[in-house]
């Protein structure tokens, strides 16, 4: 829509001083409150990134789960982001949601980092330019983004509280430099973080929030904290923090009111707020008509214009030029979280084994495959109403023999059969019921419409199993609280779980888990109960608890020498390993990058006994593999969305090509990642290395990594024929030299000496035989460093077109 023809300010003189601080503080979790009086509704938020929750924390409302951001990363296709932004724009119309809590824009400075999965890339420009087409793509349909977090928010320890201490080139050059790309691409929000940054908490960091942010940049749009990181009045309202999440109760409100009134917070500085809200409002279309003063409410007062603004503020997105066409196209969510997977999945090394070809025998091994790691967790998770398997997927184009091996979890995976959520009041009476997957029930923040939270004491998860083996199952309950289990009606566990510490917020992020033994025979269905007593607290709700399951084992030894025979009588071994929740997620950094628990010893046992062994590493970050060179391929899925194992068939067997490169450099060992500390020291984490992360530091060491950023193999093979500049302006001409269609990222660098950085990419498609060109534009700030000003570096450059960071075609010079 044209917000420049709306009277913003007029709507804002309508408010009283009241009114318009309670626009600044959520409603609730998850929103902010309407105004009638001046035609606006309820904003409604919702974390993404991969699909879109929606105001429950439930499996009750499914969403489309896509692959991980570093996943959408590896396709390196621009054209493609954008096209799942339209779908998580359509998911967050159907949900009425008006803004989506994405994208993420830290940097993969550590390998360590907690939420390494839900971040884009070691690289700031490959970052900036996936996050610029996540963006657009998002608000085409409508649907406002927040890129997050800003900024030097890249690890987890200690996150509240950390100072981040890093010089101004660094911050201009490499941290902020994704956020700016993706204002500079016409974002209406922007996400503050928790930590500190050179002595100041995001939310009150003035210089950067007011002074660079909407300062220089320009930046016209909405200024939302993470949720409970504005931690003062005057400060946070003086540093550019324009929302502070989640409410109602917070440090604004009535304190920031007073503030006013004292004239210690200009009231100017809050109709700038209110100012940003609307025009957010009018973007995403809940900026209606407002009523003219002295009307009736919704009535236009006899206003000639009125009707015209109503037809523009619903249009609700002409500032990105989006056509409604746009926001009316339908997109099939499965389809196109299947395309993302497959052009996704990274191809590390292949001997020959791969594309598999006929019919063969396949034995799929782990975990993993079965029970297929398809997100991350915390704020990234939502809740698909299906999931593909690898054991699914390669079952239903082969035949396949499955063995556990081994089983990395620490935590016992939900019970898989499906189950009721009864909310009951003090008397025990059921408030509501409703329906559950499988054994998790979490809401977060708002109960469902139909649950009286003034009146509900306990949740009740209700569950019928019937076991496939008889023996002692093992029975769990993940949460914090007081819990009562019961079996057939029988109590086989009563007691208070604590949370680690004290932390409620671990409590939430990495909850503490009970388990008890309970025999089962087969075939038997039985009646499991898990009471937890809960309510709603100032308004809030906070109900998270996991039932799990786990059937007899026979131990270790066992599942691995089954895994061995098995994988001895078939064609084919494929074995899935990847990393857990307990080790990978948000709220915490890892401390290793091995696999956990015994996979490395199941991939090497496998591989001893059938040659053929293809490894798909599912995790959603670099992990070592010191196997690498023993088996046959090693495919890298990420955190590859629902339809995971859909996906992995279609791979495999070669009806996709794997398209995916890295988009972050992978490490044989943690001790040769020459970035990697992510524990504060006296409070404060120091970005000594300066510019230098990523490949960037791997150059300047002179150590080898295991794959290089940019690195993948596709199913054909391509020659680099020619390379041309004028201006900067690069044409490169390659051919498919293969004997199928491929896929091919061309990768453009700036070479100085040794070191190269990434300058522009493309992906082109060619057949069998055919030369194709492409033309890419390398942006000013490819040749522009900082010094108080961005300087441009006159004279001759070198620009490399490679296959990955390490491995240029050709050259040409480059005159700026």
């Amino acid at each position: 829509m044209k917000t420049e023809l709306v009277d913003f300010d007029e709507l804002i003189t309508r408010l009283d001083l009241a009114t318009k601080i309670g626009l600044l503080t959520g409603a609730d979790m998850w929103s902010l409150p309407p105004v009638p009086e001046i035609g606006l509704d309820r904003l409604v938020m919702s974390d993404g990134p991969i699909g879109v929750r929606g105001e429950q924390w439930s499996p009750g409302d499914p969403s489309i789960a896509l692959p991980s951001p570093t996943a959408l990363a590896a396709t390196w296709d621009l054209d493609l982001v954008r096209r799942a932004g339209r779908l998580l724009a359509q998911e967050a119309r159907r949900k009425g949601v008006h803004v989506l809590l994405a994208p993420t824009l830290n940097l993969h400075r550590s390998p360590l980092g907690g939420r390494h999965f839900e971040c884009f890339s070691e690289d700031a420009y490959l970052t900036g330019e996936v996050g610029a087409a996540y963006v657009e793509g998002v608000q085409e349909g409508g649907v406002a983004t927040t890129p997050k977090h800003f900024v030097a928010n890249d690890f987890e320890t200690d996150r509240f509280t950390v100072d981040v201490r890093v010089d101004e080139r660094v911050l201009r050059e490499v941290y902020l430099r994704p956020f700016e790309r993706v204002v500079r691409a016409g974002a209406w929000g922007v996400m503050t973080a928790y930590n500190s940054v050179n002595g100041t908490t995001m939310t009150e960091h003035a210089e950067l929030v007011n002074g660079v942010l909407k300062g220089e940049w320009g930046f016209d749009g909405f200024v939302v904290s993470d949720w409970t990181a504005v931690r003062s009045t005057e400060a946070a309202a003086m540093g550019g923090t324009d929302v502070a999440m989640p409410g109602p109760h917070g440090p604004w409100g009535e304190k920031l009111e007073a503030a006013v009134r004292e004239g210690r917070v200009p009231e100017a500085v809050i109709d700038d707020r209110v100012r940003r809200i609307l025009r957010l409002a009018a973007r995403v279309g809940a900026l209606r008509t407002p009523p003219s003063p002295g009307t009736s409410d919704g009535g236009v007062g006899g206003n000639a214009d009125a009707g015209e603004w109503a037809d523009t503020l619903t249009g609700a997105n002409a500032d990105a030029s989006a056509d409604v066409g746009i926001r009316d196209e339908v997109i099939d969510g499965v389809a196109l979280a299947r395309e993302v997977a497959a052009r996704a999945f990274t191809l590390l090394t292949n001997d020959g084994v791969l594309p598999l070809q006929g019919a063969p025998a396949i034995a799929v091994i782990g975990s993993a495959a079965n029970k297929a790691r398809v997100m991350g967790g915390g704020s990234a998770q939502v809740f698909p109403d299906r999931i593909v398997s690898p054991l699914e997927g390669l079952g239903a184009r082969a035949e396949v023999r499955y063995a556990l091996g081994t089983d990395p979890r620490v935590r016992l995976a939900p019970i898989p059969s499906p189950a009721r959520a009864l909310f009951l009041d003090e008397a025990g009476g059921v408030l509501a019921e409703h329906p559950l997957a499988g054994g998790e029930a979490r809401w977060i923040g708002q109960l469902p419409p139909d649950v009286d939270g003034d009146r509900l004491k306990a949740v009740r998860l209700v569950t019928t199993y019937t076991p496939g083996l008889s023996g002692e199952h093992q029975l769990s309950v993940v949460g914090a609280g007081a819990f009562t289990v019961t079996v057939n009606g029988e109590t086989v566990f009563h007691d208070t779980i604590d949370p680690p510490g004290g932390d409620p917020a671990a409590a939430f992020l990495s909850p503490p888990e009970q388990r008890v033994s309970v025999p089962m025979t087969a075939g038997e269905p039985y009646e499991v109960t898990v009471t937890h007593p809960t309510g709603a607290f100032g308004g809030m709700a906070i109900v998270s608890f996991t039932l799990g399951h786990a059937d007899p084992s026979p131990g270790e030894e066992a599942l691995m020498a089954e895994a061995v025979r098995v994988a001895a009588e078939c064609d084919v071994a494929v074995v899935v390993a990847g990393t857990t929740p307990e080790v990978e997620s948000e709220g915490f950094d890892r401390t290793d990058l091995r696999l956990p628990g015994r996979q490395d010893e199941l991939i090497r046992a496998v591989a001893a006994a059938n040659p053929r062994t293809v490894v798909v590493v599912n995790s959603g970050s670099p992990v070592e593999m010191p196997w690498a060179e023993e088996v046959a391929a090693v495919l890298l899925t990420w955190f590859p969305g629902q339809e995971a194992g859909a996906a992995l068939a279609e791979v495999l067997f070669g009806d996709s090509e794997p398209g995916g490169r890295l988009p972050t450099t992978w490490p044989r060992r943690l001790e040769d990642v020459p970035v990697a500390g992510v524990t504060p020291v006296d409070g404060a984490v120091a970005y000594e290395e300066g510019a230098f992360i990523g490949y960037r530091a791997w150059q300047r060491s002179g150590k080898e990594p295991a794959f290089w950023f940019g690195h993948g193999l596709g199913y054909t093979t391509w020659s680099y024929d020619s390379i041309a500049a004028e201006g900067t302006t690069v044409t490169v001409a390659l051919t498919n030299t293969g004997d199928r269609p491929g896929r091919e990222v061309v990768q453009l660098y700036v070479a100085d000496g040794a070191e190269r950085r990434l300058a522009g990419f493309d992906v082109v498609e060619a057949e069998p035989g055919q030369t194709v060109l492409t033309t890419v534009f390398l942006p000013e700030r490819a040749f522009q460093v900082w010094e108080g000003g961005w300087r441009t570096l006159t004279g001759e450059h070198t620009v490399e077109a490679a296959r990955h960071v390490a491995g240029p075609r050709l050259s040409v010079t480059v005159k700026i």
